[in-house]
C-alpha cells in the first residue's frame, strides 16, 4: 500500500474520527483488516487518512453483509497492489449484486408492511375491517429466509 500523505496519529484519533473504538479498531487489526500500520519510535501503532477511509470500507463491507473471510481475502487482495485490481473488482461486483438483491427483498418485505399499516389504518377510520386484496395474504414460503447465494470464486 502506498505510504500515507499528512500528519500521522495513534489510535485514539483514529477512533474519534471513524466512531470506533480502539478495542474495534485493534480487533480488525487482529483480523488482517487494517493494512500498513507503523509504529512510532514508542511502538505505538501509527495512522494516516488511508485508514480512515480503509475503516469506513470495512465497517460498510460489514454492514451490507461481506464476512470476515471475504474482508480478509480482499485485503490481502489489496496489499499485492495492482495486479490484484481485477479479483478486487470481482468481489466487490459479486458482493455489490448480493446487496442489490437483498435491497430488492427488504423492499418488498417493506412494501407488504405498508400495505398491512394501511389496512389497520382503514379499519381503525372506518371501524369496520377491509377485505384482503389477494395480492396482500403472503405465502408461507415468501417468510421463509432464503439462504445466501454461492459467492463466485475469482
Amino acid at each position: 500500500m502506498p505510504a500515507d500523505r499528512g500528519i500521522p496519529f495513534h489510535i485514539g484519533e483514529l477512533a474519534t474520527r471513524t466512531g470506533r473504538t480502539v478495542h474495534a479498531i485493534r480487533w480488525y487489526e487482529t483480523q488482517g483488516l487494517v493494512p500498513g500500520v507503523s509504529r512510532d519510535e514508542g511502538g505505538r501503532r501509527v495512522y494516516g487518512e488511508m485508514h480512515v477511509g480503509w475503516l469506513d470500507l470495512i465497517d460498510r463491507l460489514r454492514r451490507t453483509g461481506m464476512s470476515i473471510a471475504e474482508m480478509r481475502e480482499y485485503t490481502a487482495l489489496a496489499l499485492q497492489g495492482k495486479a490484484t485490481l481485477p479479483q478486487r473488482r470481482g468481489m466487490l461486483a459479486a458482493h455489490r449484486a448480493r446487496v442489490a438483491d437483498t435491497i430488492a427483498d427488504w423492499k418488498r418485505a417493506l412494501s407488504l408492511v405498508d400495505r398491512k399499516i394501511d389496512f389497520y389504518d382503514e379499519w381503525m377510520h372506518t371501524g369496520h375491517r377491509p377485505p384482503l386484496i389477494p395480492a396482500e395474504t403472503p405465502r408461507v414460503e415468501s417468510l421463509t429466509p432464503k439462504p445466501p447465494k454461492p459467492r463466485k470464486s475469482s
